[in-house]
């Protein structure tokens, strides 16, 4: 089951790519719209604001479509809107493209990941869609820094012309290795994914990583900023450390496979109480090159563990109706893109310096780390062994 895998990997390689390049280009489309940094900062929000509606509602309403079906007809969506992305005539038009194309992001992964679990056994469904989320991790490692250096030698829209060429290479890909599940995954109906909500698990879940992420995007949103203008990097150096920081991403994504299919709860104290601590760090730090490129490092391993826990965790609480719940996942932590980008921003904005998203980023982190405690309570009350015994019976 690589190759459908891969696959689903190359459509989150596209989206995570146009997720985050925003962050590594903000001051060339700043400069470029004739914006402030901080206005510019609203295309992270706008994004984000994308995901947090689409993922349920295009979820709730293609609950009858088959899921390769509507993994094609998303890279389609994704496709055709970073294109319009790269045609904005103006600042108004860019956000609204952004929110247009974050619009089937939650709803792509929400199906991947459901098709993913169910491709392989149940005690490594973490560890299938950790495989796909590489694609994410893989894509600030290669397509942010890429982008980077597009927009300072060329122009930022050439950047989104060549993610809606992924979004093709994404669905031939899907449409040639992904196989048909139908069978394999239970059909729901609408008013089962939306009562799976009202599990207490589900949103205790959703609203840690709503609150805990965006620790590390209060942070990383102004990344590029910081690296240039208080630690002194050139262009080169600073998308350098952005591939450092997607290296980060990756390694943290791989060991959270892991750790969400041994012990999640343990892993996810551990991974919030690492982010905040970083944090701390680097905000004393940052002005040391060799120090801010640890930091980055740190920062990105430690967050990304959190995602495959929330994920593995999110599935153990929808039970029989996982899509939506799967899908919101990713609405969460847009959320917390949004929460952190605008925190962040008025930060700055109020005059606290560059380095005041940092402290923004150690408050959000341990909310998060507060919400992991009610998290385990929640889930202390179902055991994953009755939970596994459960699923093996149904």
């Amino acid at each position: 089951m690589r190759m459908p895998l891969f696959a689903l990997s190359v459509g989150a390689f596209g989206i995570g790519t146009t997720e985050f390049v925003v962050m590594g280009t903000l001051s060339d489309i700043a400069d470029s719209t004739g914006v402030s940094l901080a206005q510019a900062g609203l295309l992270v929000t706008a994004y984000a604001l994308g995901v947090v509606i689409g993922a349920p509602l295009l979820t709730v309403a293609t609950t009858k479509v088959a899921r390769k079906r509507l993994l094609i007809a998303l890279m389609a969506c994704f496709a055709a809107a970073n294109l319009a992305t790269a045609a904005a005539p103006d600042f108004a038009s860019l956000l609204g493209a952004r929110f247009v194309a974050g619009l089937p992001h939650g709803a792509f992964f929400g199906a991947a990941a459901v098709v993913g679990a169910s491709l392989v056994p149940y005690d490594r469904r973490a560890r299938a869609i950790s495989a796909i989320m590489s694609g994410l991790t893989v894509a600030t490692i290669v397509g942010v820094p890429i982008g980077t250096v597009v927009a300072s030698q060329l122009s930022w829209r050439w950047i989104f012309v060549g993610i809606a060429a992924i979004g093709v290479a994404a669905m031939v890909a899907i449409a040639v290795t992904v196989p048909d599940t139908k069978g394999a995954i239970a059909q729901t109906r609408p008013i089962d994914e939306v009562r799976a909500l009202g599990n207490r698990r589900v949103i205790l879940t959703l609203v840690t990583g709503a609150i805990g992420f965006g620790g590390m995007f209060a942070c990383y949103t102004y990344l590029e900023p910081l690296l240039s203008e208080v630690t002194g990097m050139p262009a080169v150096a600073v998308a350098v450390t952005l591939a450092v920081f997607g290296i980060g991403l990756t390694c943290g994504n791989v060991v959270g496979g892991q750790v969400a299919d041994r012990f999640p709860l343990p892993g996810l104290f551990g991974a919030l109480v690492a982010v905040a601590a970083v944090l701390v760090m680097m905000f004393f730090t940052v002005a040391n090159p060799v120090m801010a490129v640890g930091g980055v490092f740190l920062m990105a391993a430690s967050a990304s563990i959190v995602s495959p826990i929330l994920q593995r965790l999110l599935l153990d609480g929808a039970g029989r109706a996982p899509s939506l719940a799967s899908a919101l996942h990713h609405s969460a932590f847009n959320l917390a893109n949004a929460n952190g980008a605008w925190l962040g921003g008025l930060a700055v904005g109020a005059g606290f310096g560059l380095t005041s998203p940092i402290l923004v980023g150690v408050g959000l982190s341990i909310a998060g780390l507060v919400l992991a405690f009610a998290l385990a309570r929640a889930h202390a009350e179902t055991p994953a062994r009755t939970i596994r015994e459960w699923v093996k019976a149904s």
